[in-house]
């Protein structure tokens, strides 16, 4: 049975929800074809887990899961996870590898995964950083605001004494906080551009060999 068979039989049946916590009916659970599900759990870089999810609930209506059937399906499929460019992938994405490929395989899917894993750190660190940047800037335009209408409310000639010495005091501490964020403003912009810097760096690197 090839890999298009797998999936046709799978997709063309359309009964099985992947997580192995869904519930199956039992028209479900009579029609799946297991070894097509254990393709495409093994595809997935799922672990076994699926498969006791999907048995607990065929049992309940009293059909048995065939876990041969699956079992032959998932080895087939984790032929194909189990790649140095699934690896990457993965990692890449920011996925979790779970100890499921074939010791012939790991090695190179397992490197591969740490090189997509780096990346992704390094791309969300250049994330962290602008979003705090952004976040910083959206408090100091709101601190802006707040000083232009204190600033109005200074001078207004209805403006009693009393609040004028209050605006006084909000002023010099809207100021001061003003300058505090500024400062954390240029030094995020810093931090932002060293991220970029180093993931730039590593992405030339990595091309290098092929990712």
């Amino acid at each position: 049975m090839n890999i298009q068979h797998f999936r046709a039989g799978l997709l063309g049946l359309a009964l099985l929800v992947i997580s192995g916590c869904a519930s199956m009916s039992a028209d479900e659970c009579l029609m799946s074809d297991w070894r097509a599900v254990g393709y495409e759990d093994g595809a997935r870089g799922y672990t076994t887990d699926q498969f006791g999810g999907r048995r607990k609930a065929c049992a309940k209506h009293g059909v048995t899961a065939d876990f041969d059937a699956y079992q032959e399906g998932r080895r087939e499929g984790l032929v194909e996870y189990c790649q140095p460019a699934k690896g990457f992938q993965v990692g890449a994405n920011g996925g979790q590898y779970s100890g499921v490929c074939d010791v012939a395989l790991e090695a190179g899917f397992v490197e591969a995964y740490r090189i997509g894993r780096e990346l992704y750190k390094l791309r969300s660190a250049v994330n962290y950083a602008a979003n705090a940047v952004n976040s910083r800037e959206g408090e100091l335009a709101y601190i802006e605001t707040e000083i232009r209408d204190a600033e109005a409310a200074l001078i207004a000639k209805e403006t009693a004494t009393e609040d004028r010495v209050l605006l006084l005091a909000e002023l010099k501490d809207l100021s001061e906080r003003k300058g505090t964020i500024e400062s954390e403003i240029d030094r995020l912009i810093a931090d932002r551009a060293a991220a970029e810097v180093e993931l730039a760096n590593y992405q030339a690197t990595i091309a290098e060999y092929g990712y």
